[in-house]
């Protein structure tokens, strides 16, 4: 599988490229914290930052797939979204937003999917407190 590293600048321009190329599906949109993996293995030029993206496209008609990784500092978690693009893309932006604090510019709902819209917080970065929510069962007694 091929892998290229995008910066975001260039990240709508290639994706849309790529789709143009035959890359029909977005099979995949995720986000990853590596605030504690600095030494990760990047290709030369690339800048490692706190935040990457990763979209997974296929290309059914010539049975092909394409990794891209786009880097988002810390400092400025947004990067454009690939709904115009892809639509389905739609909630996998929502969710990383919701639980990295991504943001993707041009999304047409960027709001929670997962989470209450009152959580403060997004609980999948390295440095959200762990085990400070209490679990909650629905219809469950409560304390004797």
């Amino acid at each position: 599988m091929d892998v290229l590293f995008p910066t975001r600048e260039q990240y709508i321009g290639l994706v849309g490229s790529r789709k143009d190329e035959g890359f029909e599906m977005c099979a995949d949109l995720c986000a990853v914290d590596y605030l504690t993996h600095h030494g990760r293995q990047l290709p030369e030029g690339v800048r490692p930052e706190r935040f990457e993206v990763v979209i997974n496209l296929l290309s059914l008609s010539q049975a092909r797939r394409l990794r891209i990784r786009v880097q988002v500092p810390a400092e400025d978690a947004t990067i454009p979204s690939l709904f115009d693009l892809y639509p389905g893309t739609e909630a996998m932006e929502r969710e990383a937003f919701d639980l990295l604090g991504i943001v993707f510019t041009d999304h047409p709902d960027m709001t929670r999917i997962l989470l209450p819209e009152d959580w403060e917080g997004h609980p999948l970065r390295k440095d959200f407190g762990v085990g400070r929510v209490p679990v909650q069962f629905k219809g469950a007694p409560g304390p004797r």
